[in-house]
């Protein structure tokens, strides 16, 4: 095997002139308890910019430190194994998420993190699904528990994840409300079936879900947006209802005192990371074969709307962080 590849790395932490471009990094060596795999395609996702930018810096959730080596979802081929690996097998074909190094030909990533696909999966769709798959999967059956007859909000309803939300709770029999900041990013949300759709309207959504609901307001609300958007939520979750918080593009709450959660109706509010659903082997892949049987069985659309070639990355990046990216992106390796 080669000793060199390409590969999209970082060693320090800035805006998009920090990112390397090198033909002549290192093949990584899998470490007891990885695989190296040879990647086909990986996941465009705005954690690589949060990365780039120092937002895991100091995480203990995830992780990653510099120097390192950009992407956190991929798809590929196993080609080697670290001592004390058992599975997944040399030659099997795998997809991950939040392991890094997949803007590269190789990548050493953890086996509990390596799911198996089934053969009618193409690594394109492996790539484009697994990040965003396992987090709406985890978001709305771990999380919100949300059955028949109950309600939600999706924000950012277009995005990769906000799509496939409304397909899962749909699935399950539940009413949803969606928000999208443009008429074309709500009709995405109107296609995969959200029930009610509306603009931010600078936090008047909250006043039209609780019109729409009586008064009451919804179950259960998914906001991905954090400070622009995180008090209208709250106003829009009905008394005992819970707040899930999972994503701060616009922005971190710094000045949120508990005692406002008692005065909007003794609400629940949580902020949990994929990475503490996705503890073990048996999780990772019983999660994976939920996503890629609904995908096979026509019951979740995952559209991805961008392909980019291993050099076109950045600007795919520059894309999501104008907010013009609506759908999933993967690049080809």
């Amino acid at each position: 095997m080669v000793e060199t590849m390409r590969a999209m790395t970082i060693e320090r932490y800035g805006g998009p002139e920090v990112v390397r471009m090198r033909d002549d990094a290192p093949v990584p060596v899998p470490r007891e308890g990885e695989v190296l795999v040879q990647v086909v395609c990986a996941g465009v996702n705005f954690m690589d910019i949060h990365t780039r930018q120092g937002k895991y810096a100091d995480s203990r959730t995830y992780p990653v430190r510099i120097p390192c080596t950009l992407g956190m979802e991929g798809a590929g081929v196993v080609v080697a194994t670290g001592p004390g690996v058992t599975r997944p097998a040399i030659g099997q074909r795998v997809a991950w998420c939040i392991a890094w190094g997949s803007f590269a030909q190789y990548a050493a990533i953890p086996a509990r993190l390596a799911a198996v696909l089934p053969d009618e999966i193409d690594f394109d769709t492996a790539a484009s699904a697994m990040f965003q798959g396992c987090t709406a999967h985890y978001l709305l059956n771990d999380v919100a528990a949300l059955d028949a007859g109950a309600s939600c909000l999706v924000h950012a309803a277009s995005g990769s994840i906000g799509q496939l939300l409304i397909q899962m709770a749909k699935r399950k029999g539940v009413t949803v409300y969606a928000t999208a900041s443009s008429e074309e990013k709500r009709a995405v949300a109107l296609a995969r079936g959200a029930d009610v759709v509306l603009p931010y309207d600078d936090g008047g959504f909250a006043d039209r879900v609780r019109a729409s609901t009586s008064g009451r307001g919804v179950d259960v609300v998914f906001d991905s947006l954090g400070k622009a958007t995180l008090r209208d939520s709250m106003r829009a979750t009905r008394k005992r209802g819970l707040v899930i918080n999972y994503g701060n593009v616009s922005g971190s709450v710094k000045d949120l005192d508990p005692y406002e959660l008692g005065e909007a109706g003794s609400l629940f509010l949580t902020r949990p990371r994929l990475a503490d659903h996705m503890a073990d082997a048996t999780t990772v892949q019983e999660r994976a074969d939920d996503i890629f049987g609904a995908i096979l069985d026509g019951n979740l659309k995952i559209e991805i709307t961008d392909r980019y070639a291993f050099e076109e990355i950045p600007k795919g990046h520059e894309r999501i962080e104008a907010r013009e990216q609506v759908g999933k992106a993967v690049a080809f390796i």
